[in-house]
């Protein structure tokens, strides 16, 4: 089979990467000339484990291209997927689909033969329909149906994901266009994957949903954390105690600075919006983008509280700022509030990620980018920790403290074990667990 693959952002080059991978060619489509270039030469923009492999090994192979003309891609394919960007409209929520458009447009001029047209992106209830209008206007003649098949792609481990997916979401009303995804999805069938077949409409609210019911558990244990501060209760303890539950589970139930990345702020806004248009306000929905957002800017304050209530004149250095480990995506991380709020306060601010400096820089003005965790700490009042790298998890505490002028630690992802750290002689705080430690004053 041979597919095109509309956009090379992080949804398009893994999925194009896994499904050429399956044994489909598969041509990747972007208009960014430098892009392609780089993917040609080899060199990945994105950082995301085993995708830099897994793209030369099939390039090698002959079975993953990259292009600028679309018109080419496109002519022949069995599937096009579209995978560009949906961002949201500042202020607004709703989902900007002008390159979905702009895309249906294009590719209608270019199908040649039967096509099944696939909207990959995450777009809002319609979206299929506007699509398939659009082809239809463009090209009244055009064989073609159009197909939602939603991504549940997690950064840091999008390719496990893909290979064996908990399951897949098709939205199609032919059987033709049902058939042509059957084949595309083939391999997945020998590990028994489920495919959920149903209605475009269907399809599309199915991705918001996922994301905004993981978006409202993961606010639901934040705020069960601030509870357990104020009574003294462990989170850890209360999540194990409810994740134990089958009709609960113990996933996404890690207490932290907030939910943040490509897809759980976005998703959970344009839920919204879609809701409110048509007279179907989810409320729930609209609390946990509320709690969330003021969440972030919160633990700001957390951090100058640990360093006595006043961060005027000090420095903090800061360890992780991109909203997960395992990726360099700085999309609405915490730290882009966090950081400007200490600054905002008088703090000077030195930081380190492994992955994600390099966008940072860009986003984070008045930083000093340091070249490792310890260079980050060497004469800070405090240490905070945003974001849960592994090479973060097990720090040399003795040398931790020495680097420090006064020995603070704000772990806003609760990786280190409070009465190990006091007996190290730190002050240190956390989330959803009481402070403890020696007595830090201003």
């Amino acid at each position: 089979m041979r597919i095109a693959m509309i956009g090379t952002g992080y949804v398009g080059l893994v999925t194009g990467a896994c499904f050429s991978e399956f044994g489909v060619d598969v041509i990747c489509v972007d208009r960014d000339v430098s892009k392609i270039d780089r993917l040609k030469r080899g060199d990945v923009p994105i950082f995301e484990p085993g995708l830099e492999d897994l793209v030369a090994s099939n390039v090698k192979a002959g079975r993953l291209t990259f292009t600028t003309d679309l018109k080419r891609a496109v002519t022949g394919a069995d599937a096009v997927f579209i995978a560009v960007g949906t961002p949201s409209r500042r202020g607004d929520g709703h989902a900007d689909l002008s390159y979905v458009h702009a895309a249906a447009e294009e590719i209608a001029e270019a199908i040649t033969g039967y096509t099944v047209v696939v909207t990959k992106s995450t777009v809002p209830v319609g979206t299929g329909r506007e699509v398939e209008a659009i082809i239809r206007r463009v090209r009244p003649d055009a064989e073609f149906d159009v197909c939602s098949n939603p991504e549940f792609l997690r950064e840091g481990a999008a390719i496990n994901d893909f290979m064996r997916p908990d399951r897949v979401v098709i939205g199609a009303d032919s059987d033709q266009a049902r058939q042509v995804m059957r084949a595309l999805y083939r391999p997945l069938f020998l590990i028994e994957t489920p495919i959920v077949f149903t209605s475009l409409e269907t399809s599309e609210l199915t991705k918001y949903a996922a994301n905004t019911f993981l978006a409202t558990k993961i606010t639901f244990i934040n705020e069960i954390a601030d509870l357990c501060e104020k009574v003294g209760a462990d989170v850890h303890d209360v999540a194990k105690g409810i994740g134990l539950d089958g009709r609960i589970g113990s996933k996404f139930l890690h207490p932290g600075p907030g939910y943040g990345g490509s897809c759980f702020p976005k998703d959970t806004l344009a839920l919204v919006r879609t809701a409110q248009e048509v007279g179907a306000p989810l409320r729930i929905v609209e609390t946990v983008v509320d709690i969330n957002n003021r969440r972030k800017k919160s633990m700001a304050a957390k951090i100058i509280n640990a360093c006595g209530g006043d961060v005027t004149g000090k420095t903090i250095a800061v360890l992780g700022v991109t909203f997960k480990p395992n990726t360099d995506d700085m999309r609405d991380s915490p730290s882009l509030d966090i950081i400007p709020a200490l600054q905002a306060a008088g703090a000077a601010v030195r930081a380190y990620d492994p992955e994600g400096m390099e966008e940072a820089r860009q986003l984070l003005p008045d930083v000093a980018w340091c070249e490792n965790a310890y260079a980050t700490m060497e004469g800070a009042d405090a240490v905070a920790l945003l974001t849960e790298w592994n090479e973060f998890r097990g720090l040399d505490l003795a040398r931790v403290k020495a680097l420090l002028r006064k020995p603070v630690m704000v772990d806003l992802r609760n990786v280190y074990n409070p009465e190990e750290m006091v007996a190290a002689g730190f002050s240190y705080s956390c989330v959803g667990r009481s402070a403890v430690g020696m007595e830090i004053s201003a």
